[in-house]
């Protein structure tokens, strides 16, 4: 069902023309991008020739200034046809390219934005073999040699490993004297840094078509103006830097939508014109409420994602409120695996066949319970934010400090 919810005349236009670029030059192509798993450059070049790419860079830098929710909404739209090709528009107008936005200088924000515009999908490098949801035991280090940081260690599981010229990769930071300073963020394009190479990819059960692999930095050499660093600095600018990920997380639920929302629009199709026992098997009340509760589902899941899209956290940053982006991915990511299984199921053996989308849906919508963040650390990240309370998950850092016991009490 076609609902507005609120949305404005140039955002339902902009939702109509991404309407009609998914099915017309996405669709077609997105069973063979899973098939061949490989990136799609030409459904790239037709995203960045219709402004689809960088839609939420400021206009003086060649953008369109648009706000997280229009990016939502063409999201969306591309997520019905084709997962990959909403994951490029989820990382060429949040993450990465959002973060420079928000905290680079002008010469970063100038270079992310040219590389962004012209189709680069830049990639996010936090997670490492032994830091995954515990980022902060990161272990790769950017030591400062003069005008310079080296870095190196190993990241893995980053997202268009291969395929992405821009990078922002995390490290520990130590000055000239071996002093950590904190944790920071470092751009670095691939074809124009030494010591910069990607590693093994990862064979993955869906989202074939965008590749996950290991960036190895091997004295990977990082002028210092290329440092991104937030007014609080490196001791405390992690915490800032993260806030990207409130703009990410907006996303990877938009997409986990946009896959539910495809996958229902297949199954209420197929419930009126498929015919057992000499009547469309949507007469049959069972499937007419398996048919409400998705799309009951569905229209929480989506009013979930616009209020996270037009809020704006605590911070100066611009990026949505950082609980009710987690409430929203919590409950997409779930709602939508839910959908797409009871689409499938319409449709009996055909939906598990590979003819029909439904299967690749299955597979690709799996992801999004875990990338950036999982459904558990989000929740621990909600609950946090309800009690007030830091909620330190190593085995020696909980511990209720006088002030908290007092509350809990």
């Amino acid at each position: 069902m076609d609902l507005d919810l609120g949305l404005s005349t140039h955002e339902l236009e902009l939702r109509s023309r991404a309407r009609a670029f998914a099915a017309d030059i996405v669709r077609p192509r997105a069973a063979a991008i899973d098939r061949d798993e490989q990136y799609p450059w030409d459904i790239v070049k037709a995203l960045s020739q219709s402004g689809f790419c960088g839609m939420t860079i400021p206009k003086i830098l060649g953008g369109q200034g648009r706000s997280f929710l229009d990016a939502v909404l063409v999201i969306e739209e591309m997520a019905k046809a084709c997962t990959v090709t909403a994951r490029i528009v989820v990382e060429t107008n949040m993450g990465a390219i959002s973060t420079v936005m928000a905290y680079g200088s002008d010469a970063q924000k100038r270079l992310a934005a040219q590389l962004v515009l012209e189709g680069d999908k830049p990639a996010i490098c936090i997670t490492e073999p032994e830091a995954g949801s515990d980022a902060t035991a990161m272990t790769t280090r950017a030591d400062k040699r003069g005008d310079t940081y080296i870095i190196n260690g190993t990241k893995h599981w980053i997202t268009g490993a291969g395929i992405s010229r821009l990078h922002l990769i995390f490290a520990r930071v130590f000055d000239e004297r071996g002093e950590e300073l904190g944790i920071g963020g470092f751009l670095a394009v691939r074809d124009q840094s030494n010591g910069l190479r990607v590693g093994k990819r990862e064979q993955t059960m869906g989202l074939r078509g965008m590749p996950e692999a290991e960036i190895i930095c091997e004295d990977l050499e990082v002028p210092a103006d290329m440092a991104v660093l937030p007014p609080s600095g490196f001791r405390r600018g992690f915490a800032d830097l993260m806030n990207a990920y409130n703009s990410q997380r907006v996303g990877a639920g938009t997409v986990a939508l946009g896959v539910a929302a495809g996958a229902l629009d297949h199954a209420l199709e197929w419930a009126k014109t498929r015919e057992q026992f000499g009547r469309p098997i949507g007469e049959f009340q069972g499937l007419q409420w398996m048919l409400a509760d998705m799309q009951t589902q569905l229209t929480a899941a989506r009013l979930m994602l616009y209020q996270a899209a037009r809020s704006r956290g605590p911070d100066s940053s611009g990026f949505p409120d950082p609980m009710l982006a987690a409430q929203a991915k919590i409950f997409a990511s779930e709602t939508a695996i839910r959908i797409v299984n009871d689409a499938l199921q319409f449709f009996g053996a055909r939906g598990y066949s590979r003819e029909l989308p439904l299967e690749r849906m299955a597979r690709d919508v799996r992801m999004f319970t875990i990338g950036g963040g999982t459904a558990q650390v989000l929740r621990t990240l909600v609950a946090s934010k309800m009690l007030g309370w830091k909620l330190p998950q190593r085995r020696d850092g909980y511990q209720l400090k006088p002030s908290m016991r007092d509350a809990a009490e």
